[in-house]
């Protein structure tokens, strides 16, 4: 590693920031986001890769753990947190980790990113075992409380991915499946909630959403299985049964959809 260099903290592209107007400080954000989608691209054969692997494993049973430290662990937390509403699995199937534990959520928790021991001991706390997955999520790519985790879940068996944004990094030297978006300096130094932070939901969105249709939680381009948790989610839930069972009474949809407490189930109750 001796030639890895930190893209995610060269200086900035734009300087004197503090001597911008509003509308200059907008468009110079603007413009670096831009270039975030066309990084993500350049990455998608490594992203394919980590796919076949992810949707292998919980095919056959297996959970998807995210883990990471400040930003990125928060992005995995709050990609996990949404699959059961979204898709309607169980608790539990999508895991975020984030070093410092839920405190971190909300604010910083001191060196816990810097523990390369506790990683592994919050892993282990989910019983953590082969048939599951791992997703370290490190903007730098050298974060040790994900590289502790991701070097015992090699030790143990466990089938691992990164997405990182500097090419190089350790995290992706250790993981199997790494993912690396190279986004280059952010807009402010070193400030990874930015492009990088982008980077790594726009593939946090992939992955997840890719693996819920190939386990089946999608039909056509509809979220069936969602669960109706307000207002809004019934009322789309009642229109897709509408459309899908030929029906113009919203109200003897709703009904039927309340009954079974899914589009989907709704669905295989007409089919009987």
């Amino acid at each position: 590693m001796a030639d890895f260099i930190k893209y995610t903290e060269q200086p900035s592209n734009h300087r004197d920031l503090e001597h911008k107007s509003i509308p200059e400080l907008l468009a110079a954000i603007n413009s670096e986001d831009k270039t975030v989608p066309l990084a993500v691209e350049k990455a998608m054969p490594q992203v394919e890769e980590l796919m076949e692997a992810v949707v292998a494993q919980m095919v056959s049973g297996g959970r998807l753990f995210y883990i990471g430290a400040g930003t990125s662990g928060r992005l995995g937390i709050v990609d996990a947190s949404e699959c059961p509403p979204t898709f309607g699995v169980p608790q539990g199937l999508v895991i975020g980790i984030i070093a410092g534990g839920p405190d971190a959520i909300l604010q910083a928790v001191e060196f816990a990113e810097d523990d390369t021991e506790q990683g592994w001991k919050d892993l282990q706390a989910h019983n953590i075992n082969e048939h599951d997955v791992v997703i370290g999520l490190a903007a730098s790519g050298t974060t040790p409380y994900v590289i502790g985790a991701l070097a015992k879940c090699k030790d143990n068996g466990i089938p691992t991915g990164c997405i990182v944004c500097n090419p190089g990094s350790p995290v992706a030297e250790i993981a199997d499946h790494p993912v690396e978006v190279v986004v280059g300096p952010e807009f402010v130094t070193g400030s990874t909630r930015m492009k990088s932070g982008t980077a790594q939901k726009l593939v946090l969105n992939m992955i997840s959403t890719t693996v819920m249709i190939q386990l089946g939680r999608v039909e056509g381009n509809k979220m069936v299985n969602m669960q109706l948790s307000n207002d809004k989610l019934v009322d789309r839930g009642v229109k897709m049964l509408m459309e899908r069972l030929k029906m113009k009474d919203y109200e003897q949809a709703k009904e039927l959809l309340l009954k079974y407490g899914s589009v989907k189930k709704a669905l295989e109750s007409r089919e009987k």
